[in-house]
């Protein structure tokens, strides 16, 4: 069965091809790497080295969304990125995506030359982003969080993770194909960690086919998280990358194709494994 994400006029099957998304935190406050790559010129190096290492997508962010982050203003946002994505538009031709809740934001970033717009509210944060998204051709990230980052994890409470995660998605699709956006541009995220307990994302990772039935693509980002630190009872984050390598291989097994992830080249090793395996 084909399962295409449309970016920029462009059709990616991602049906026996699954892609990796690195990540680009152009912020002093992200819980992993906040800092390492807040200088341009040490973000664009990093971010062209994750696509020797086989990134195809490279998620550009300049807001920490970790839980109780606190809200950046656009035109510091906009400072820590669009040099970056200038950068990167001349220096490769991989894919780029913006990690943003602000219409403005998206907006500036995808003139300046990125493809993709990866937006944790779902395109709901932000009333003018849905206007943004239906004006352009990019591909779109649409996420499952309940509060914002700030609040998400203070006693996140469903009666089933699973089903209302898939009524969101299913709502979320309806509603931007009367927008004018085609479902064809939008690859889905369940938001594991954002306003979920440990359990929650457990529930969600064993319920991916059922997630998976929604006909888009699933984009699936555990790397370096909490849950990981919780499960092995070791905070180091240098702990959590080869677990994270073992939940790419089993997502992408159970029906999830984009993975986002802090060291790509053992994920993308482990995607392209798993995916000789399954043929």
């Amino acid at each position: 069965m084909s399962l295409v994400w449309r970016i920029r006029d462009t059709d990616h099957d991602l049906s026996r091809r699954g892609m990796i998304m690195g990540i680009v935190n152009v912020t002093p406050d992200s819980f992993s790497d906040g800092g390492r790559f807040l200088d341009t010129g040490r973000a664009v190096e990093h971010a062209l080295r994750l696509v020797e290492e086989g990134a195809d997508i490279l998620d550009i962010g300049g807001e920490s969304t970790r839980p109780g982050a606190e809200p950046v203003d656009e035109d510091e946002e906009l400072r820590r990125v669009l040099p970056v994505i200038r950068a990167l538009r001349s220096a490769t031709r991989s894919l780029i995506s913006i990690d943003t809740m602000k219409a403005s934001v998206a907006r500036a970033a995808l003139d300046a030359g990125a493809d993709i717009i990866n937006d944790v509210t779902g395109l709901r944060g932000d009333p003018a982003m849905s206007r943004v998204a239906a004006e352009c051709n990019a591909g779109l990230v649409i996420m499952h969080m309940i509060g914002t980052p700030r609040t998400m994890q203070l006693q996140p409470q469903y009666e089933d993770v699973v089903a209302e995660v898939r009524t969101y998605f299913d709502e979320r699709l309806q509603l931007l194909a009367r927008l004018g956006i085609a479902p064809e541009r939008i690859a889905l995220d369940p938001g594991l960690c954002f306003g979920k307990t440990l359990e929650h994302n457990l529930t969600l990772l064993r319920a991916l086919p059922r997630l998976a039935e929604s006909g888009r693509p699933l984009l699936v980002g555990v790397s370096r998280k909490s849950m990981i630190a919780r499960l092995l009872e070791d905070d180091r984050l240098e702990s959590r990358d080869w677990p994270t390598v073992a939940l790419t291989s089993h997502m992408r097994e159970h029906g999830a194709r984009l993975f986002r992830v802090h060291d790509v080249r053992p994920n993308a090793h482990a995607l392209r494994m798993t995916e000789a395996i399954l043929g």
